[in-house]
């Protein structure tokens, strides 16, 4: 009997240990600090993303998409200018100064109209370092659909001829 009592007590005692030994792993891992954002001396920025994949979308279907940014330098950030690689790329964005840690957008607008796959570029220029930051945006417009019912080539009220 006592050699059954000195095995269960000894199996508590493990159990005991492992249990504690997985918490501190679990309250360590917990408490680990994420990396810090990198902030730079003077004004700074940093996108969210740099390339925006529209996938495959349909023949004018909403082609305005936005790029966040956020100033990750010590200075304001001014945006000088934003120009597309085309006349289908078309870039809007804010002329007063983004201070330090705010955000930003820089929304893109692609003409929706033009079929087929995309790859376009969108240059912006301000005073962080380097200057110059060059966005993409990339996709494929499919035909849309004619509406079931009217022949196609035929005048209707769905079509515009």
């Amino acid at each position: 009997m006592k050699k059954l009592a000195s095995i269960v007590a000894i199996l508590a005692l493990s159990l005991t240990m492992v249990v504690a030994q997985t918490k501190n792993a679990k309250d360590v891992k917990a408490q680990t600090p994420a990396p810090k954002e990198q902030t730079v001396t003077g004004p700074g920025m940093v996108f969210e993303a740099e390339t925006i994949d529209y996938g495959t979308i349909q023949q004018y279907a909403d082609g305005e998409r936005v790029f966040k940014f956020k100033n990750n330098g010590s200075e304001p950030l001014i945006i000088k200018n934003a120009t597309g690689s085309c006349g289908c790329t078309v870039p809007t964005f804010t002329n007063k100064p983004i201070m330090p840690g705010e955000t930003g957008e820089i929304k893109v607008k692609y003409a929706t109209d033009r079929l087929g796959k995309f790859n376009k570029t969108v240059t912006v220029t301000s005073n962080a370092t380097p200057d110059t930051k060059v966005l993409t945006i990339k996709g494929d417009v499919l035909k849309k659909e004619e509406p079931a019912g009217v022949p196609n080539g035929e005048k209707g009220i769905f079509n515009k001829n």
